[in-house]
């Protein structure tokens, strides 16, 4: 599966597959930058635009005279070419935060913007739809709450026919969504819920993935475990995002992406993660790790670790749960071969990603916790020395490689290594943690 789909995580050419693809490693660095500073991400589909592309195409700052020329000639002018062009000239302006000012400061500006926007000439709105993503992706909460006289548009187009249009609209939406309570508030009632339901239909894969950004901002919203994952649990959503997380030659790497950080937002806001379980969640997420190990046993690629994570973490977390046992999650995740396709990656990890350990040792501290049948796939498989190995990458490991083992006959475990030259120390270093603990 992975290998037929190399093309969606290995650089190849610079076209709109790898231009998507470097948008997900950065989203990627920004989702841990948002954990630890309280970040909001964006994205911006600027490079996607062929013109962008060409060289000496740097935009200049605008003043109020030349918006004000722009927006007049973009609504009144005598060809569609002209009116066109006005546009593009006007996006390329609001490149710059001083433009952006300029225009929402700038009477009547947002209105004429949506009068273009909801125009009956197609070229029109989307040069239209193109200046409010670029409005969209200012760092400026002032600017997001200017641009809520377009969300509505932008939602009711989410039922539209072309796929192109209905990618930059979502992708406005979700810029808009992290940044804006006010936004959220007024696209809540709407109905952006059953919106995004309806697209996640979609047979584009373009689609599919800017639909689980949108969700992933909707997710993280500072109200969303009281208003807004309810509703979303409701709907017909969770299921399908399951789906998209089947392995199998359907399951595309950066539309997976997206929606497995989307199933880990709701898991952690604990509103009815046995929900999820009763869908299949833990048997889904279990086989998408067992495709994983098997996928970095045959590739190099370096873009495994972005589906790894959320992954890792939506396990990790609904493992916790009451209703695991209930439902026969655990003996859904078929015992030693989770264990083993664990392990695969953490050795992963370790070449290629140190920064994921934790991850995987936390899984791992989790399903050996209520489960002597998973502490004994460690013994049966011989996989307290590659344990061990892991123990010279940082403090923070090492103490989780007690937890994970030393709580089931773990010590006893120990004495057939102690003897072995290159693991002595460790295997010292180990037993005193455990013994002071």
């Amino acid at each position: 599966m992975w290998s037929r789909r190399q093309g969606h995580l290995r650089p190849t050419v610079c076209g709109v597959e790898e231009l998507r693809r470097r948008r997900r490693e950065q989203e990627a660095a920004l989702r841990k930058a948002r954990r630890e500073q309280q970040l909001v991400s964006k994205r911006l589909l600027r490079e996607d635009a062929p013109e962008e592309a060409g060289e000496g195409c740097v935009a200049a700052i605008l003043g109020e005279a030349e918006v004000q020329q722009f927006l007049r000639q973009a609504q009144r002018g005598t060809e569609e070419k002209e009116r066109e062009g006005a546009l593009v000239s006007l996006r390329r302006g609001l490149q710059h935060p001083e433009t952006q000012q300029t225009f929402i400061q700038l009477e009547g500006s947002m209105r004429t913007l949506v009068g273009l926007l909801t125009s009956n000439q197609a070229l029109l709105q989307l040069e239209a739809a193109r200046c409010l993503h670029e409005l969209s992706h200012s760092e400026q909460s002032t600017i997001a709450e200017a641009c809520l006289p377009a969300t509505s548009y932008l939602l009711t187009y989410l039922s539209g026919h072309s796929s192109d249009f209905i990618e930059l609209c979502l992708y406005t939406l979700g810029n808009l969504i992290v940044e804006s309570e006010a936004v959220r508030r007024q696209l809540l009632p709407q109905g952006i819920v059953p919106a995004l339901a309806a697209c996640i239909q979609s047979p584009h894969v373009a689609v599919l993935e800017a639909l689980g950004y949108a969700l992933s901002q909707l997710l993280q919203a500072k109200e969303a475990p009281e208003k807004i994952i309810p509703s979303i649990l409701a709907s017909t959503l969770p299921q399908h995002m399951l789906q998209m997380l089947q392995p199998g030659p359907k399951l595309n790497p950066g539309v997976a992406v997206e929606f497995a950080w989307c199933l880990h937002y709701i898991i952690c806001s604990q509103v009815s993660n046995p929900l999820l379980i009763g869908h299949g969640a833990l048997s889904t997420l279990g086989l998408l790790l067992l495709d994983l190990a098997g996928a970095v046993q045959r590739t190099e690629d370096a873009g495994l670790e972005l589906l790894a994570c959320p992954v890792l973490r939506c396990l990790s977390n609904l493992l916790t749960e009451a209703a695991v046992e209930t439902v026969g999650g655990q003996m859904q995740l078929r015992d030693e071969r989770v264990v083993a396709a664990l392990f695969i990656l953490l050795q992963f990890f370790f070449q290629k990603q140190p920064s994921l350990l934790p991850e995987g040792l936390w899984l791992l501290n989790n399903l050996t916790a209520n489960s002597p049948s998973f502490c004994t796939s460690l013994l049966s498989l011989d996989l307290i020395e590659p344990l061990l190995q892991l123990l010279p990458v940082s403090n923070v490991v090492s103490v989780m490689a007690v937890q994970v083992f030393l709580q089931q006959s773990g010590l006893q475990a120990l004495e057939r290594h102690q003897e072995e030259a290159q693991l002595q120390d460790r295997v010292y270093a180990l037993r005193q943690t455990a013994l002071q603990g």
